[in-house]
């Protein structure tokens, strides 16, 4: 099997692809219909030669149905046999660091030597929502202590921690604890600042940087990883790998018109109502204000959209402006079938 940090350029690809799966759903369908579109997506993935297959953590989003990235994975599992899965990410702050040992623990027994378990430290949602999440209002205290939880995170799926210390005798299981052959996910910090990519420099892990919506902080997050960089038993050179937004289609016009489907979703969104993603008749006729039609074009700004070709071209000048060591592609579109096309052409078009 493949390195399971630094993937295998495929095709003519510059540096290896890979898939971010929101699992969103647009008006007219169903989060039945997502998610049957991420196993048909995952199967694409596997069959053209994709390196991971994420999915994201997000609550509370009525166009996005994927809160659960442990349960949606597992399915996967069942449904691939060699494209790595994993988490873009998992919200650490959110949950007990025993919880998520236990769930890619799980995972990995399921899915042995192909699971990634990449963090953030972000809620994922608004506040009121984290609060209900964590049973706490001091929100700011768990990204704080994200660095204590990494850790403990560590120490459950290495069930190393020392002697006398009050989890000692505490196992993630299954896990570590049940033998070497049962090994574990390689662990990814995720952000979209600088704080995350310090982290994972000092303490030599991969690093995921979430360009397709802090696009103004890539090259400086990316710099600062590098710069902090120390080798260490996981990595002995940096590797940078950067979530872009990009869909293809067979002609621009179209294109254009599922691009604008998910800037509008994501206006809504930023401006407290957030729901399904509208279709593309709704994108055209809604009657922007100069304010909102400010941010739908800052927001395509930062999308990689148009024909197969002009889609590749865009993303090979991404990687040499950034030299990421990896893209991992998010497409979002009103439509299923839209957004397992798009991933078909930009393959073609890299011919993987």
């Amino acid at each position: 099997m493949n390195d399971p940090i630094r993937g295998e350029a495929r095709g003519t690809a510059p540096v290896p692809l890979s898939v971010l799966d929101l699992a969103t759903v647009g008006e007219g369908f169903t989060a039945t219909d997502a998610l049957k579109a991420s196993v048909e997506l995952a199967g694409l993935a596997e069959r053209k030669g994709f390196t991971r297959y994420w999915v994201a953590e997000h609550h509370s989003m009525p166009g996005v149905a994927s809160s659960s990235p442990a349960v949606i994975l597992a399915h996967l599992a069942a449904h691939t046999e060699r494209v790595r899965l994993g988490s873009g990410g998992v919200m650490l702050p959110n949950h007990a660091p025993l919880v998520i040992a236990e769930q890619f623990g799980t995972l990995e027994a399921l899915a042995p030597g192909r699971v990634d378990l990449g963090l953030g430290r972000a809620p994922g949602t608004d506040g009121a929502t984290a609060a209900a999440l964590r049973r706490t209002e001091r929100l700011r205290e768990g990204a704080e202590d994200f660095p204590q939880q990494l850790a403990e995170l560590t120490r459950f799926l290495d069930d190393d921690f020392p002697d006398g210390h009050r989890y000692a005798r505490i196992h993630a299981v299954p896990g570590k604890v049940q033998g070497e052959k049962q090994g574990r996910p390689p662990i990814w910090l995720l952000g979209s600042s600088g704080f995350s990519a310090q982290l994972a420099g000092q303490l030599g892990l991969p690093f995921a940087f979430a360009h397709h919506f802090s696009a103004a902080n890539t090259i400086p997050a990316l710099e600062l990883y590098r710069e902090t960089f120390r080798p260490s038993s996981v990595l002995d050179a940096p590797y940078a790998l950067i979530g872009a937004s990009a869909l293809a289609a067979e002609d621009e016009k179209e294109a254009r018109r599922q691009v604008l489907t998910g800037a509008l979703s994501m206006l809504r969104l930023r401006t407290g109502r957030p729901g399904l993603v509208p279709t593309p008749e709704e994108a055209e006729a809604y009657p922007f204000s100069s304010a909102e039609r400010e941010f739908v074009e800052s927001w395509l700004a930062n999308v990689t959209y148009g024909t197969p070709s002009a889609v590749r071209e865009g993303l090979d000048a991404l990687v040499k402006r950034t030299g990421a060591d990896e893209l991992m592609l998010t497409a979002q579109a009103h439509s299923p079938s839209a957004r397992v096309r798009s991933y078909e052409l930009i393959s073609e078009a890299y011919d993987l």
